[in-house]
């Protein structure tokens, strides 16, 4: 703020000429100054108005002492005749105590900042010592007031202090409790670690020798499963042998019964022929059967599942199913999952086992034929409830019992000579069933019929 005593300042009417304040106006005294100033700028012309003042003239009093504080405490300080107009409007406002400050009276219960105030306006005779005077006391006051809250603080702070020191004790006793509990602890968690060590490394010995002895049992057990699959093996290249030989056993029975009928019925035919008379009277009719009829050979009419597609027909292609299928007295077995998990492995098994089955009736309608179609069913928890349909055999393998060997339970329950034709791409199954007389054809084979009109 411009100080109060400036040299080149003019004084107004009633003012001392030889008065001026020897320090700044203080701080309190120039914000009410400016305060009344503010409040009575709004009712002063705006031309009348210096010229720093007239872009606040529309404010609000409290804009104005906020933003307008510098520039009204040099306009009061440099401007006497706008310094004597804001005096005027403070004679209107505050007429006793001007009367007062005038007459030399200073009002015992005035406030000593509006004192201050007035008297800086007005100027009256020792206004300058009024200024000062008010200063000194709102700097005593001030200083008494800080000096009280320092007071305060200070009794509030050695109260908090004690407090503190009180609390701090307080921790201190039980953290140093707390502490001999925790020590106490860890004390006992040594020795249950060294303890859990021990029993660790004991179980860890342990672990070790039932491993090692896991490992021995394991490799006992693969040398124990090694020898009985090479016994396996040897069985069934042994059952094969037995089924080869007795299969050749029933065919030199078969042959040799049929040259030996042959030879005797030649014989009987030269007898006959030489004897016409034994002949007729033993009524003997002429032997049609010739060595020639012996040749195996397919007859027209008589063809098995064997002689069928063996004129250029893909394993894969439909026809030849159709073939097989036009056989006299043919039955189809069918490996159902197999072909199911061939065509359409990602549908439920329901929807499989109904999906094939459906097929299966609309190919047993078309063409006569018996059909009968096995799943694995030794896995199954509960029984499966369906009907079969019309047409078609549904049998499941029983408990302990696969598929596959279902299959070749039934091919083996046919007569001898029976035309059978097994659905399934099991390699296994397909060679077990052939060496029964049965005739094995690939999954695919049926699906590609079954995908046909």
């Amino acid at each position: 703020m411009p100080d109060a005593a400036g040299a080149g300042q003019q004084p107004a009417a009633g003012d001392a000429p030889s008065e001026q304040l020897d320090r700044p106006l203080p701080e309190g005294v120039r914000r009410r100054v400016v305060g009344i100033a503010a409040d009575a700028l709004g009712a002063i012309p705006s031309g009348e108005l210096p010229a720093g003042l007239r872009p606040y003239a529309k404010f609000t009093p409290a804009r104005r002492a906020k933003y307008a504080a510098t520039a009204l405490a040099a306009a009061l300080d440099a401007e006497p005749v706008f310094r004597v107009r804001i005096a005027d409007r403070l004679r209107l406002g505050q007429p006793d105590l001007v009367k007062a400050l005038e007459s030399g009276a200073v009002p015992a219960a005035a406030d000593p900042m509006d004192v201050a105030a007035a008297a800086y306006l007005l100027r009256p005779a020792g206004w300058s010592r009024l200024v000062s005077e008010a200063g000194d006391e709102v700097e005593r006051a001030d200083a008494e007031g800080a000096a009280a809250e320092a007071a305060r603080v200070v009794e509030k702070l050695q109260a908090e202090l004690a407090e503190v020191r009180t609390a701090a004790r307080a921790d201190l006793d039980r953290q140093r409790a707390e502490s001999e509990g925790v020590r106490r602890e860890a004390e006992s968690l040594r020795k249950r670690v060294r303890s859990l060590e021990s029993d660790t490394r004991r179980a860890q010995a342990e672990a070790r020798k039932l491993l090692a002895e896991l490992e021995a049992a394991r490799a006992a057990a693969a040398a124990e499963r090694s020898a009985a699959d090479g016994e396996a093996r040897r069985l069934r290249h042994r059952i094969t042998e037995l089924e080869t030989a007795a299969e050749a056993g029933r065919r030199s029975a078969r042959e040799g019964r049929s040259v030996e009928d042959m030879r005797l019925r030649l014989l009987l035919d030269t007898v006959l022929q030489s004897a016409q008379g034994l002949q007729r009277e033993l009524a003997l009719p002429v032997a049609q059967l010739r060595p020639a009829d012996l040749v195996d050979a397919v007859e027209p009419g008589s063809a098995n599942p064997h002689d069928v597609a063996r004129r250029g027909l893909a394993e894969d292609d439909p026809a030849l199913l159709d073939q097989l299928l036009a056989i006299p007295q043919v039955h189809l077995v069918v490996d159902g999952y197999n072909v199911t998990k061939t065509g359409y492995p990602t549908l439920p098994l329901e929807q499989q086992r109904m999906r094939l089955l459906g097929g299966l009736a609309m190919l047993a309608q078309r063409t006569q034929a018996e059909v009968t179609c096995v799943f694995d069913g030794q896995d199954l928890d509960v029984p499966v409830i369906m009907a079969p349909p019309r047409g078609v055999r549904v049998r499941f393998s029983r408990t302990g019992e696969t598929a596959d060997e279902l299959i070749r339970r039934l091919v083996r329950a046919e007569p001898q000579g029976r035309p059978v034709v097994v659905v399934s791409t099991d390699r296994e199954v397909a060679d077990g069933v052939r060496k029964a007389g049965a005739r094995p054809v690939a999954s695919i084979l049926l699906l590609n019929r079954l995908a046909r009109p």
